[in-house]
């Protein structure tokens, strides 16, 4: 939806720039090396944390002036899940519309099939230069790799994007992709990439060389590709809500227009569409509405062609889930992970998945539960992800959900396993509980540092543990009221 490039950011001239985590086939991803190099850049990490605090504000005062916010919140809720248990009738609804507004209607069941038919559609029409505007559900599929391997040019339109592109970087973030970069970052990039004047990091400058640079591309595509919000079946219509008007470029210049969407983006009728554009952007940004809320019914161009790949990706195994169907009602605004105090401070690529965030918690390990193991345990289970989410997705009690599933699976790490049995048996009886709370006090006051900050203690590694009480809390309430026959009220 748009970019964040930091207006007061001086001291972060001279900062190390961060990457993600590499994803490595099947691997487990070590989110705490990318993690560690994120807070390493220490101005990177505050910029971050205070740009997606500031939209947390936003997202509250625009809350605040809508009275009736919760009940559009249930009411939200409540389409998502009356959709979500009649899909595969909405989804042939809106096939059936979208074809009469003569829309061209695929159904790929996972990410290799969905850009199997893309780069067969774009090759049809000899397309050289593909002009894209930003989809997850295309990072999701690998989408403009995969294009690139077949020799067509792929140019991100969305401003975002672009830079995330340019710089070999996914994106760390639904709705604003760069927003861990600051703007000397991006004129680093664009210095690089697109020839920029070296050192002139002007926020109006670098979002000016982008435009001229993308422009020719978009002139001369010969296809464009969108993603979509949103799905209407009674009507057979796309809709891509932007703040840039990208999208409209990328699907009206060209004559051939290709949207690739998940097949949850479903909704029944036009009237429920008002329903989440009142919600999306007041969610994401903090603003009433995105610049741009694009209808797209069906090609705009006489003789253009409009082609739509709904996607199943492992969606129809969640929704036959019941512990993680309520996933799938999540309309991509990034809440979440602006409230996130994990997020917020270890940043999006460090989770090493398309999603990251606390929504990333719960989608990721549904594509591969061995690959993404980790990511439901980096989560504080604090619940404000689920107090801001537009649809009420319960995503902290599903983080948990996880939590168990992975176990029982046997998918916890061998350290993992033996600490949590440990912590099972000692908290499985108190004597030997407060046993174990009497001995760590002494060890923390007694002992050196290096033998409780090593290696084993994963947590100290980023910080001291707190200082000890004088003595516990059942032994407080031990002297105050048992020995003395009290009864405490």
């Amino acid at each position: 939806m748009s970019v964040n490039m930091n207006l007061n950011d001086d001291a972060l001239q001279h900062e190390t720039e961060p990457k993600g985590a590499i994803i490595n086939g099947n691997k487990p991803i070590d989110q705490l090396e990318a993690a560690n190099r994120f807070i390493l850049a220490q101005a990177h990490e505050k910029m971050h944390d205070n740009r997606l605090w500031d939209l947390r504000k936003k997202r509250d005062a625009q809350m605040h002036l809508i009275p009736e916010w919760e009940e559009l919140r249930q009411l939200a809720s409540d389409i998502k899940e009356h959709t979500l248990e009649h899909l595969a009738y909405y989804l042939e609804i809106f096939e059936k519309n979208a074809k009469a507004n003569g829309i061209h209607v695929y159904w790929a069941i996972d990410a290799e099939e969905c850009n199997a038919i893309a780069i067969k559609i774009m090759k049809d029409h000899k397309t050289r230069t593909l002009v894209k505007s930003k989809s997850m559900l295309g990072e999701e599929c690998g989408l403009r790799h995969a294009v690139e391997k077949e020799g067509i040019i792929v140019i991100e339109t969305d401003l975002g994007e672009r830079i995330q592109q340019l710089d070999n970087e996914d994106p760390s973030h639904v709705v604003v992709p760069a927003v861990h970069k600051s703007r000397t970052d991006v004129s680093r990039v664009f210095t690089k990439t697109l020839n920029a004047q070296a050192g002139n990091n002007d926020i109006h400058y670098l979002a000016e060389t982008q435009r001229e640079t993308n422009r020719p591309y978009i002139l001369k595509a010969e296809a464009g590709m969108t993603g979509g919000n949103f799905l209407v079946a009674e009507t057979g219509a796309v809709v891509v809500c932007t703040n840039e008007g990208n999208a409209d470029l990328s699907a009206n210049t060209p004559k051939l227009h290709i949207v690739t969407v998940g097949i949850e983006k479903v909704i029944p009728k036009l009237e429920h569409l008002a329903v989440f554009i009142r919600l999306l952007s007041r969610s994401a940004l903090g603003s009433p509405i995105t610049q741009y809320t694009s209808y797209f019914r069906g090609p705009r161009q006489q003789g253009g062609e409009m082609h739509v790949i709904l996607v199943d990706n492992t969606r129809s195994t969640r929704l036959a889930d019941k512990q993680f169907k309520a996933g799938l009602k999540c309309i991509r605004c990034g809440a979440c992970m602006n409230t996130c105090p994990v997020f917020r401070r270890s940043g999006g690529l460090s989770y090493g998945s398309t999603y990251a965030g606390p929504i990333g918690l719960i989608l990721s390990p549904g594509y591969n539960k061995h690959k993404f193991r980790n990511l439901p345990f980096a989560s504080t289970l604090n619940g404000s992800c689920a107090n801001v989410c537009p649809v009420k997705i319960n995503i902290h009690e599903q983080i948990f959900t996880w939590r168990v599933v992975l176990a029982e699976k046997g998918e916890l790490s061998f350290t993992k396993r033996v600490m949590m049995q440990a912590a099972g048996k000692i908290l499985a009886h108190p004597s030997l509980y407060r046993a174990a709370i009497s001995n760590a006090d002494r060890a923390l006051k007694y002992l050196p540092h290096f033998l409780v900050y090593n290696n084993l203690n994963t947590w100290g590694r980023q910080r001291d543990l707190p200082f000890t009480p004088k003595e516990t809390f059942h032994s407080w309430y031990e002297r105050n009221y048992m020995k003395k026959g009290k009864v405490h009220e």
